[in-house]
């Protein structure tokens, strides 16, 4: 059974509704999750925001978090799981900023995705470091990623 689909069986069960705010993947990780049949039961919103303008206007990422941390930073990540959480009147969101490269810089590689998860159980941010695996490996690794962090936060609920 793929993550997705327990994702859903989990989210189902326990009457969790998702969210998700995407940038470096571009949906994909909303995709996967209505990839299953029925995901309409636990899935209403996926938001992509790929520019800054977009995450500030539709998520309400503060322009003083970008300016000082950039996109790629646990902080924007952090505002942009709680503005999806928010928006959507959902139980738990994801969010996803990074580089998929090609490209990146010193301070900020290739490779580096900044995740936030908020839920029930507050809201927490973690980096992960892919490296410099080929744009479709990082967004895949990304999509990945957030999906099993999704589902271990749905297990946690009562």
């Amino acid at each position: 059974m793929s993550l997705a689909a327990q994702l859903l069986d989990e989210a189902r069960r326990k009457g969790v509704r998702i969210a998700t705010a995407e940038s470096c993947t571009g949906g994909l990780i909303s995709a996967a999750i209505t990839d299953p049949a029925g995901a309409s039961d636990v899935f209403d919103y996926g938001f992509v925001t790929y520019s800054n303008g977009a995450k500030q206007k539709l998520l309400g990422v503060w322009s003083e978090t970008l300016e000082m941390f950039g996109a790629v930073s646990e902080e924007v990540a952090r505002e942009m799981a709680r503005g999806a959480r928010t928006r959507a009147r959902a139980t738990i969101a994801v969010s996803v900023t990074g580089i998929a490269g090609p490209g990146g810089s010193e301070t900020k590689p290739e490779g580096r995705v900044c995740f936030g998860l908020s839920g029930p159980r507050g809201t927490r941010t973690e980096t992960v470091e892919f490296g410099a695996l080929g744009r479709d490996q990082v967004r895949a690794a990304t999509r990945d990623h957030a999906l099993e962090l999704l589902l271990a936060e749905v297990r946690a609920l009562p």
